[in-house]
């Protein structure tokens, strides 16, 4: 049981667990649901941002189905009249055909 085991499953990532039935842990089922996007039905519920998971929130929010929040401003456009803040607006991210810049991602 103090044996350490790596497992290569979560995106090429390797993570450190403790031998034990990994399957009773992390069903196949749950390593997809983390890729997938939130739900239109979830986005668009009147669940308050605090009750969805971090995870839901930002899918939601970079699919323009709900607003974002902050002072962060973006160039939507040409020329510097066209820099807007994103807090109150529901604007979608780039992954969803939007302007907004998918800084997450590593390349």
């Amino acid at each position: 049981m103090a044996q350490c085991l790596r497992v290569d499953r979560l995106r090429g990532l390797t993570v450190n667990i403790y031998t034990m039935l990994i399957n009773e842990f992390i069903t196949d089922e749950e390593l997809a649901a983390l890729d997938e996007k939130a739900s239109r039905k979830l986005c668009l519920s009147t669940k308050p941002n605090s009750e969805l998971g971090a995870s839901n929130l930002a899918s939601c929010k970079s699919q323009g189905l709900r607003r974002r929040e902050g002072n962060k401003s973006h160039l939507m456009g040409k020329g510097p009249e066209s820099r807007m803040v994103m807090g109150g607006h529901k604007v979608k991210g780039k992954k969803y055909g939007g302007k907004i810049p998918d800084w997450g991602t590593r390349k």
